[in-house]
């Protein structure tokens, strides 16, 4: 087996996860299969709602992620990431019980929105990602300036990702575009993509100006080839 292989706990939802992979091929520079970076992908998706768990009581998903670190980790995974980013509430506990390396998407995330300089930074989440303040603390520690949707706004956005996770692109799309749009009218420069689901939502405008989004899927991708490279 190689030296290296980067672990995807994923599975929230699959989607997002596939998202993640494609990422990987696209971003390697490789010419053929074997210059590919090796990838072990957990995308069991029973693991429980990470919004419900937080915002509504539900059922706690750190037991079930914690498996399936440990199978990613016995299956041979020497750096894990994680294909979400609501599940990030639960990042510094999932790192101590692993043994090996793992990389955060938020700390990719915020250092990519640092390098590119803008101080108006506005958000695309889910509620928990909002509520948990994941993000805001981060970007407001930089000294700049945190935008997010209006409190209609953001059930919108909930609505969409939830949308997506049923296979209607369309609507999904359609909502989010609103929901884009209004957080430029309220001063955004540069948009975090801080749902997976998001990426895949708002790909074709991602296609079409890529310096307005930060997509917290490539960021980490990035990291993720990075450490390959250097490890």
């Amino acid at each position: 087996m190689a030296k290296n292989v980067i672990g995807i706990l994923g599975g929230m939802g699959p989607a997002a996860t596939a998202d993640m992979f494609q990422k990987f091929i696209r971003l390697t520079p490789a010419d053929c299969d074997q210059a590919h970076i090796p990838l072990l992908i957990s995308s069991i998706p029973d693991i429980p709602d990470r919004t419900r768990c937080i915002l509504a009581n539900g059922e706690d998903p750190a037991i079930v992620m914690e498996n399936y670190v440990k199978g990613l980790e016995n299956a041979g995974a020497t750096c894990i990431i994680i294909a979400c980013n609501t599940a990030h509430y639960w990042f510094d506990h999932l790192k101590q019980k692993s043994r090996v390396e793992m990389l955060s998407m938020i700390d990719s995330t915020i250092d990519e929105v640092v390098k590119r300089g803008k101080q108006r930074v506005g958000l695309l989440a889910t509620d928990a990602t909002l509520a948990t303040g994941l993000y805001q603390k981060r970007i407001e520690a930089q000294g700049l300036t945190f935008i997010r949707p209006t409190e209609l706004g953001q059930k919108e956005v909930m609505e969409s990702i939830y949308l997506l996770k049923s296979g209607e692109t369309d609507k999904a799309t359609e909502l989010m575009i609103k929901q884009r749009d209004e957080l430029i009218q309220l001063g955004a420069e540069v948009i975090i993509l801080g749902c997976t689901e998001v990426p895949i939502i708002l790909a074709r405008e991602i296609e079409q100006e890529s310096e307005r989004y930060v997509d917290s899927t490539l960021t980490l991708v990035r990291s993720a080839i990075d450490w390959y490279q250097t490890h």
